[in-house]
């Protein structure tokens, strides 16, 4: 089963960080949330950061958070194997994007929901 990390998962329907959630579960995906507050998100446990996710390669990771909170959250991506580092609008700040880069991370930008091939309006805000 492919493994994603949706890093600002939100357990509040009604923001990406949690349609991400929902969309790569129906996609087929075990998915890890990554949230600093929260401790369940749609039934599934949380994780602080990507660094206590208890795998060593983690096929994508998806980033909804604004530019300063990532660039601190790409720390935590270090010791892990990254398929793919999707910064999505928001998180896809020029500065994010080239440490990013720095750090050999394979980083795309663009919707991880998409990526995930299903839309964001698949998933409602209730």
């Amino acid at each position: 089963m492919p493994t994603v990390a949706i890093v600002g998962a939100s357990s509040d329907r009604r923001k990406f960080g949690n349609k991400a959630v929902r969309a790569y579960i129906s996609a087929g995906y075990q998915v890890f949330p990554v949230n600093l507050r929260e401790s369940q998100i749609e039934g599934l446990p949380v994780f602080r950061t990507v660094a206590d996710i208890p795998l060593d390669h983690i096929d994508r990771v998806a980033f909804y958070l604004p530019p300063a909170q990532a660039r601190d959250a790409l720390k935590t991506l270090a010791g892990k194997s990254i398929g793919m580092l999707i910064l999505n609008p928001g998180s896809d700040d020029p500065v994010v994007i080239a440490q990013a880069k720095e750090l050999n991370l394979p980083v795309v930008t663009g919707c991880a929901i998409i990526a995930a091939g299903v839309r964001p309006e698949q998933f409602p805000d209730e």
